[in-house]
């Protein structure tokens, strides 16, 4: 089924993306997307490759932390 992934903190939308999830798979392949993105998006802040190699973990980790989830079917 085709359904409408949101992550939000606060009024910012972190991540938005239309995924086809079917099944366990499916779910955490939507996931890993979101992840790799939210990685993308805090590297492109990160200005010192020592911080970057450091913390490239727990930095996806921080701007995730407190987000919301939402689902929605299409």
């Amino acid at each position: 089924m085709k359904v409408k992934l949101e992550l939000t903190k606060g009024a910012t939308i972190l991540h938005e993306g239309i995924y086809d999830i079917d099944d366990t798979e499916t779910f955490g392949a939507a996931w890993q997307d979101v992840w790799a993105k939210a990685r993308e998006r805090w590297m492109t802040r990160t200005t010192s490759i020592g911080a970057l190699m450091d913390a490239i973990h727990e930095g996806v980790i921080d701007e995730l932390n407190g987000a919301e989830i939402r689902l929605s079917r299409l």
